[in-house]
């Protein structure tokens, strides 16, 4: 299928991301932006228009623009908390949709699109969610090798999101470290990609044990640090960490392990991957690192990352969209797949908040909307001794 319009619903910096990779998809066309910020709308036509595309219609809402002209497809890029509002005006309208991650800031929200989409399913329109890691080279050599059975019995794995963002980054949007339109902190912003991974990786999470804290950035009401274990209906145990307190930030880091084998990605590449010959690998056995043999040398832990590489994690989403799109298939990230990934990150939340561990089923069933409730209505207290 060629020749999709799309409309991106948000002209701020991921709008600017959804723009680069639909100019270098050929199946794709900006064809109008919808931002109340007329500025930020001329910003991101001027962009467009500069690296080659068409000048894209301008217009202050999505409803405005869904009614302008034929639409095929909405990126919705807004702030997180408008996400569930636009998805069901786009879904609404008989259009497919793709939502920048989380797929809400509430998870009731959440909850209302992940149905919204299944309703309309059958009627061939695709809803997705970003989780562009996902098609990473790394991210799929250790998922393919995980799903054939390579690496035994997955028992743990242990992932960390060291990010920095000084106090400018909150002070620069009002909607920032906010309930309301972030849905959380350094776990739900920053960390629920490798959030998502971890559940692609070890399957459905069943408990989680968590603290949280504000450790290092005033006038927020979320979590900038955050640690949890999760404990998967496999039996198999994960340790995440999330902050954006951590100067200057260093790379994400995702250690997957196995009976029969382990691999570690590191800021997207792979850095290392072994998994043994036969059933009954010897103990205490060195193992040699296979990575080269699973990924191209650019995919490699230490090899240049070219200026385009987040556009480039987006791109192969859209492809899969497309793709999705033309076949009837479902897309490889759905709303239940994003729906489970904000559960997660609010049962973080939630088990820090109570102080003892949290079923993730009963949170995604909503049995603790109302605590979520309360829990949200305030800030998480601050945890610094010092500024």
């Amino acid at each position: 299928m060629t020749g999709l319009t799309v409309v991106i619903a948000g002209s701020s910096v991921i709008g600017h991301t959804h723009a680069g990779a639909i100019l270098r998809h050929p199946g794709l066309r900006v064809a109008a932006l919808a931002d109340p910020d007329a500025q930020a709308n001329d910003r991101l036509a001027r962009w467009i228009t500069e690296h080659g595309g068409p000048a894209p219609q301008r217009h202050d809402s999505l409803g405005e623009a869904l009614a302008a002209g034929t639409v095929d497809l909405v990126a919705i890029c807004t702030p997180s908390g408008l996400h569930a509002e636009l998805a069901e005006q786009a879904l609404a309208a008989g259009v497919h949709v793709l939502v920048e991650k989380p797929l809400d800031a509430s998870l009731p929200a959440a909850r209302r699109i992940a149905q919204a989409a299944a309703h309309v399913e059958a009627s061939g329109q695709v809803c997705a969610v970003v989780c562009q890691h996902r098609f990473d080279p790394a991210s799929v050599a250790v998922a393919t090798r995980v799903r054939a059975g390579a690496f035994g019995r997955i028992t743990s794995a242990v992932a960390s999101v060291p990010w920095w963002r000084g106090q400018r980054y909150y002070d620069s949007a009002g909607w920032r470290g906010t309930w309301r339109q972030d849905g959380g902190g350094a776990t739900m912003n920053q960390g629920v990609h490798t959030v998502d991974l971890l559940l692609w990786l070890l399957g459905h999470p069943e408990e989680v044990f968590a603290y949280t804290g504000a450790t290092a950035h005033d006038r927020i009401e979320i979590e900038d640090v955050a640690t949890a274990t999760i404990r998967f209906a496999s039996g198999a145990l994960a340790v995440l960490h999330a902050t954006t307190a951590a100067y200057p930030g260093l790379g994400v880091r995702l250690q997957v392990h196995g009976t029969q084998g382990s691999a570690v990605i590191h800021d997207d590449q792979l850095e290392y991957l072994h998994t043994a010959d036969g059933p009954d690998p010897s103990a205490y056995a060195a193992g040699p690192d296979q990575s080269s043999a699973a990924v191209p040398e650019s995919e490699l832990r230490g090899a240049p990352k070219p200026a385009e590489a987040f556009v480039t994690g987006h791109l192969r989403q859209y492809q899969d969209m497309v793709d999705a799109i033309d076949t009837g298939r479902r897309p490889a990230v759905t709303t239940a797949d994003a729906l489970l990934a904000v559960a997660v990150v609010k049962t973080v939340y939630l088990s820090a908040y109570l102080h003892r561990p949290i079923q993730v089923p009963a949170v995604l069933a909503g049995e603790f909307d109302d605590v979520l409730a309360t829990l949200e209505s305030s800030a998480i207290p601050s945890t610094a001794t010092t500024r």
